[in-house]
């Protein structure tokens, strides 16, 4: 019974020796070129309704349920979402929105785990195309520590960007193309 106990007492202090060396914050980034101004990129983040159009977590919940809330794009612009366990339920917001070059979003998080955190996009002129870089930052609480321990949250949420930005290139040049045509 003592070695049980020990052996508990072990791990239990082997888990927060490691759950306190885990980085208080954390930030996921990830950024791709599209072949388009930055004038055509920026209303594809900007205009919350046109996420739909690219956003990865679309198509993981095509049943989501989305509400919009004040003016049509920047700033006070806003969506909730609640969808099955693959999306969750949340909030966004845009807090900064300054044309053809950045757009700043509060997400709060409340299903499957609370959290508030920020994301932004910065658009970065390169002769025709611009380079769009979506980030993710904020504080890495207890649960999202322990979390961390059981899934790698950065390379999941980079995985998902990874698809949204491809996604967003696709829809933004294929818009570029019909416009021409």
């Amino acid at each position: 019974m003592t070695a049980i106990f020990l052996a508990l007492a072990f791990i239990i202090i082997l888990l927060a020796v490691v759950l306190v060396g885990q980085p208080n914050d954390f930030v996921v980034s990830r950024g791709t070129k599209i072949t388009a101004p930055a004038g055509q990129v920026f209303p594809y983040i900007n205009e919350l309704r046109k996420w739909e159009a690219w956003s990865p977590w679309a198509k993981l919940d095509p049943n989501c349920q989305m509400t919009y809330d004040g003016p049509p794009a920047g700033v006070g612009s806003s969506y909730a979402w609640a969808g099955n366990n693959k999306v969750g339920a949340g909030r966004s917001t845009i807090t900064q929105s300054v044309p053809d070059q950045l757009v700043r979003l509060k997400l709060e998080f409340l299903k499957p785990m609370t959290a508030t955190n920020t994301a932004e996009f910065i658009f970065q002129s390169d002769g025709s195309e611009t380079i769009v870089t979506w980030t993710m930052f904020g504080k890495n609480s207890f649960g999202g520590k322990v979390f961390g321990l059981l899934m790698n949250c950065e390379k999941m949420c980079a995985s998902q960007f990874d698809k949204g930005l491809a996604n967003m290139k696709s829809a933004v040049e294929a818009n570029k193309t019909a416009v021409r045509a």
